[in-house]
């Protein structure tokens, strides 16, 4: 008896001893989950704005548009651009850094803003840790288009023709700083080309004055080019995808035409202050991602140049930062 009674103790005991260690790990379990606010699971519960710090008609602006409206859709709150442009995307920047980490201020952010511009001039920001870096758009190739009436139809007869000329083609770009400057600086020290910068605030404001036999030449986004190239008030020379391009497969890139280095897209994205909860940032990264995928969307972009990616936040992150590595360099040499 005394035996029986000293076993069940022991039994008594040893669940006692497991259900104790079950409770503590239960309880540490509850401790670790994550705990979300009120506002982050209301998410959004007003509109949102998303400010595209380049003037309206650009890629930024039309990208931004394109995914704000779905956005819309799929939150049934609404999502509206702001533009806000100057500094080569400076200024939206600076604005969306300084705001709230709430959601609800976002930014069209890209190359020209998070990665040239901060390499070549002096910024408020950190282009890596003043942002939480929500998603990637994609984007279109630098295309270097002239005004039909230039006598240039290749890229070598448009060098040629620069270096006959004392005072050499102008250029329209869509600002100081910004990848279509970029490219067409790398463009000029690796061909020697005469080249003259006229700087504009915005991408489709260089394409008008071309349009309109104001500038010669522009290196500006494919997506800006696409819809005067069709109606016959551009001709194309190149463009620096890394292959030719299915809406326009007439057109070759600058590697084909012996710039192997001349690679490049004009990317966009989404990004928001530093801080904006990981729960509003997975549920935008998934919305953004499903609006760049539907059929339509991807008609649209393939259109004018512009192919969608499909990474998560950590991983665009760690585009931002591989950007940021290779092309800040470029841009300082290039001043």
């Amino acid at each position: 008896m005394i035996m029986k009674k000293r076993n069940q103790g022991e039994q008594m005991s040893g669940w006692s001893e497991g259900s104790s260690r079950a409770i503590a790990a239960l309880a540490m379990a509850i401790i670790a989950a994550p705990v979300f606010s009120a506002d982050e699971l209301d998410w959004p519960a007003r509109p949102v704005r998303i400010v595209a710090p380049f003037a309206p008609g650009g890629s930024a602006d039309t990208l931004g548009r394109i995914v704000a409206e779905k956005l819309t859709v799929k939150f049934k709150q609404n999502f509206v651009v702001d533009n806000r442009a100057g500094g080569g995307g400076v200024v939206g920047s600076e604005l969306v850094a300084g705001s709230a980490p709430d959601g609800y201020t976002l930014v069209v952010s890209g190359i020209a803003s998070h990665v040239i511009a901060p390499a070549m001039s002096k910024v408020s920001f950190d282009p890596v840790k003043s942002f939480t870096h929500i998603a990637l758009f994609g984007g279109p190739p630098i295309i270097v288009v002239v005004h039909p009436g230039v006598e240039a139809k290749t890229l070598a007869q448009f060098v040629a023709l620069s270096k006959s000329s004392p005072q050499g083609i102008s250029y329209g770009s869509p600002g100081p700083g910004t990848n279509g400057h970029l490219v067409a600086e790398l463009f000029r020290m690796r061909s020697g080309a005469n080249l003259v910068h006229v700087p504009y605030k915005g991408a489709a404001l260089a394409m008008a004055d071309l349009a309109g036999a104001h500038i010669p030449s522009s290196f500006n986004t494919l997506s800006t080019a696409a819809v005067h190239l069709r109606s016959g008030r551009a001709r194309a020379l190149a463009h620096s995808a890394a292959r030719r391009v299915s809406a326009f497969p007439d057109v070759p890139t600058f590697a084909e035409s012996g710039y192997k280095d001349l690679v490049a897209i004009t990317w966009f994205s989404l990004s928001g202050p530093a801080g904006i909860p990981q729960s509003v940032v997975k549920k935008l990264n998934a919305a953004v991602r499903e609006a760049l995928a539907a059929p339509e969307v991807r008609e649209r972009l393939a259109a004018e140049g512009t192919e969608p990616n499909d990474l998560d936040a950590s991983g665009f992150t760690r585009f931002v930062s591989a950007e940021v590595a290779r092309w800040a360099p470029i841009a300082k040499a290039a001043k």
